[in-house]
């Protein structure tokens, strides 16, 4: 078996080529990423050194690189993990997201038609379905909820999914597409909630919350997630969504003081910054529908997986700290300055 992950170099793929290396020995894992400020190379120094992983530098946009790929690898499955993923930029720079997130798709999907691969499988978000009203813990996003964006990010994802089942419905391309919730853990970029939370207590640094820190993530353990694509592009049925949801509900701001008591810091490091715009106030998602037809469950308690994840980055400083700089410094100070 051969599978194609894209994206490959970010946090999500490159945890889920680490766990399929780990699962499939007799496999090969074909990667293609671009190394956009999120992909990067010392993510997958382990994996470089396995026979069954080879790397391709290639923007999944660029289709006569993309068909080169597919007619020297001939693979079986793809993985598009490959996304610009951050709200905040796609906020600032909205078309770099509907080129790569939408337009990437297609090239993706019809190199899949082209060579004939047995399952293309599309990694979304639970940020298509919009938001959920604080006041009502009794609602979770469903297979059936609506799709109703707030950001261009998730706009462009939700486009992409909308293209992905019509490659279905019109070519009958092997599609399956997932939504999850929140992910952390291990090699996850300091740009998001949880690294950055770690990154900046470590160093005394304030920890920018936007708004009231109210908003509530429905957290999954990376691993888990990772687990959940596997038994989809396995088992899962062609021309379906599945949901996949931690069941680990929290507000940002609890988060951020879990962090704090974790590392001995003080809640005074908090900072308060202006709110982002059309910023969703819940999200919570209902796995109902992968556990009944696939039995995945998440098994990461979130007490558990925070415990991990601060240890890796307690463990890896220079993985992340080589991160922090140039560019994402830059990016930074115009998130957060004075706000």
């Amino acid at each position: 078996m051969i599978i194609l992950v894209t994206g490959g170099a970010g946090f999500i793929g490159s945890n889920f080529i680490y766990y399929m290396l780990g699962e499939y020995t007799g496999s090969k894992i074909v990667c293609v990423d671009c190394l956009t400020y999120a992909g990067n190379m010392s993510t997958l120094t382990e994996a470089m050194e396995s026979p069954n992983f080879v790397f391709y530098k290639t923007n999944i946009c660029d289709r006569k690189a993309v068909y080169e790929i597919f007619e020297k690898e001939h693979p079986d499955i793809v993985v598009n993990f490959a996304a610009e993923s951050h709200v905040d930029r796609s906020i600032e720079t909205p078309e770099v997201f509907l080129h790569t997130n939408i337009l990437g798709t297609q090239v993706m999907m019809d190199a899949c038609r082209k060579y004939g691969v047995q399952r293309y499988h599309q990694v979304s978000t639970d940020e298509v379905y919009g938001d959920l009203p604080l006041d009502r813990p009794d609602q979770f996003f469903t297979e059936a909820t609506p799709i109703h964006t707030s950001s261009p990010y998730s706009a462009s994802k939700a486009s992409a999914d909308l293209l992905v089942q019509a490659y279905n419905r019109t070519f009958g391309l092997p599609v399956t597409i997932s939504r999850c919730s929140n992910n952390y853990g291990p090699y996850h970029f300091p740009e998001k909630l949880i690294p950055l939370m770690i990154a900046n207590a470590l160093y005394d640094k304030p920890l920018p919350v936007y708004g009231k820190g109210d908003n509530v993530r429905d957290w999954l353990y990376v691993e888990d997630h990772c687990k959940a694509i596997d038994l989809i592009i396995h088992n899962g049925t062609v021309g379906e969504v599945y949901n996949i949801g931690g069941h680990n509900e929290m507000r940002n701001i609890d988060i951020v003081k879990l962090i704090c008591h974790k590392l001995g810091k003080p809640e005074s490091l908090i900072t308060y910054v202006t709110d982002r715009k059309g910023h969703d106030m819940r999200y919570a998602i209902d796995p109902t529908k992968i556990y009944d037809e696939l039995g995945w469950l998440p098994e990461t308690k979130f007490e558990d997986g925070i415990n991990k994840t601060i240890d890796w980055y307690l463990n890896n400083k220079k993985w992340w700290e080589a991160i922090i700089d140039g560019e994402y410094r830059d990016y930074y100070e115009r998130m957060y300055a004075n706000k």
